[in-house]
């Protein structure tokens, strides 16, 4: 039986969700019986891509047409003349496309308010750093590819002398329980399973139902890019009463990633299906947005939140398999995500609050701010700073790009960094060297009137994907 072209077979080849889509599925569902569907592929693609060319086309006139109308209609929704003003923190650090994609961000009709954190930088539509409060609308693009990505730290009751004399040891096992890359996961009697993938979300729409299998195959697994698993000694200068950990060094497992393919491919179709909803201008396109009372809008918001609680169960997965392979106590576990939105109060009234590589820091949330592979780590807790829209970092922030630093920084210099550190390093390429970051201690002092310091974290035994691959 031919194999019969789908909705997602047209959305990889330029199409986006719409009238357009829906005419041009039903055109290679009934109009090419004749032709193999590899070449009905390639002619739609042709089309999207120059359809003057087929004006005098027997069958694809008509929709050639009217991809050409679409293409003259005038951006529906204009930016306000000024910008609202925002909070920056760090400003020293940040460099301008930042400043200036977060000044275009501020002029959406729908802006209430918005911050910009000490780690931001330039990013898609809103900048990595950028929170960004709105009424009642939704931004995929402000709140991120990698939708939930998220910080957990456990923290165990094991000295930091005992580390040191089965350092080998952890580091097997974390190898062995542990996955990383774009794409990866796991397959057969090694697959995890978790009550996520029992959400009735899953059965939203066909297209979010055909995810579940790569949800289930990458459930436990980490992405590329920044994203880590690592084992580090975590010192508390004085007792916290609210954790209940006395003053001391415990090892520590730290974990950074988010929602995988699923994330990742749900950001992909709901960016495209608000660009084609919400007709911005070219230099606000990225931020186009759902309104939350819409039907668009409210499928966005359940399957956003499916990502943050699949990638929640990502990290549970790791920190259960880990705890159990050393056998140790959990004394505390701490959880926090960023490229999320929220439904919050601010000012006296209910806000969609988008922070895209951004920390909550409301008054006593607990939050975890990571350094580099060799710079030290934060568990905080939040002072609920209102010009901050109770935010924080979520990191130290690139201050070289991934193309920049692989052309500038040599192995040698990144072994030379490690060994003075004293830091075992599984995995990682040059885009993750520590002297493509930002100083997190600069970045904190930066932020001392959004967060307290409640213990410090120093990485020891880090994993992080080794195939280029990125999905932060």
């Amino acid at each position: 039986m031919k194999r019969k072209l789908n909705g997602n077979d047209l959305l990889e080849i330029g199409y986006h969700p719409g009238k357009i889509l829906g005419a041009a599925l039903d055109l290679v569902e009934n109009s090419f019986d004749e032709l193999p569907a590899r070449e009905v592929l390639l002619l739609m693609r042709d089309l999207v891509k120059e359809p003057e060319r087929f004006m005098d086309h027997e069958i694809l006139a008509e929709l050639a047409a009217a991809m050409i109308e679409e293409s003259l209609i005038e951006p529906e929704i204009s930016l306000k003349a000024e910008k609202g003003d925002y909070a920056v923190y760090g400003s020293a650090y940040i460099e301008e496309g930042a400043r200036k994609q977060m000044d275009i961000a501020m002029r959406l009709p729908v802006t209430v308010a918005g911050a910009l954190m000490p780690d931001a930088h330039q990013g898609y539509g809103l900048p990595i750093g950028g929170v960004l409060a709105t009424k009642n609308a939704i931004i995929p693009y402000g709140v991120g590819v990698d939708i939930g990505c998220r910080m957990a730290l456990s923290v165990f009751d094991i000295s930091e002398s005992h580390f040191y004399a089965s350092e080998a040891n952890f580091k097997r096992e974390l190898i062995a329980h542990t996955k990383f890359g774009a794409g990866h996961g796991f397959h057969g009697q090694y697959k995890a399973d978790h009550q996520v993938l029992e959400r009735e979300e899953f059965k939203l729409t066909p297209f979010i139902r055909n995810l579940h299998d790569k949800a289930y195959s990458q459930l436990g697994s980490s992405g590329g890019g920044n994203h880590f698993v690592e084992w580090g000694i975590i010192e508390f200068e004085k007792r916290d009463a609210v954790l209940g950990i006395e003053k001391g060094k415990y090892l520590a497992l730290l974990t950074h990633s988010g929602s995988r393919g699923l994330g990742a491919t749900l950001a992909g179709y709901y960016t495209k299906l608000a660009k084609s909803l919400c007709k911005l201008p070219a230099e606000a396109a990225n931020l186009a947005y759902l309104d939350l009372n819409s039907e668009a809008g409210q499928e966005y918001w359940l399957a956003m939140n499916l990502a943050g609680d699949y990638a929640s169960a990502c990290h549970e997965v790791i920190h259960d398999k880990l705890t159990r392979a050393i056998g140790a106590e959990v004394l505390a576990k701490v959880e926090n995500h960023h490229n999320f939105a929220w439904k919050e109060i601010w000012n006296g009234e209910e806000v969609i609050v988008h922070r895209k590589g951004a920390t909550p820091a409301g008054k006593g949330v607990m939050g975890i701010i990571p350094g580099s592979m060799t710079a030290p780590g934060f568990l905080v807790r939040g002072k609920g700073e209102m010009a901050a829209i109770h935010s924080a970092s979520h990191g130290a922030g690139r201050q070289m790009s991934r193309s920049k630093a692989i052309k500038n920084i040599s192995r040698e210099e990144m072994r030379v960094i490690l060994k003075a550190h004293e830091v075992t390093l599984i995995g990682a390429g040059l885009d993750e060297a520590p002297m493509a970051y930002k100083d997190i201690n600069l970045v904190m002092e930066a932020q001392t009137a959004l967060v307290d310091v409640v213990a410090r974290f120093t990485p020891k035994i880090v994993r992080m994907a080794d195939d280029g691959s990125r999905e932060d």
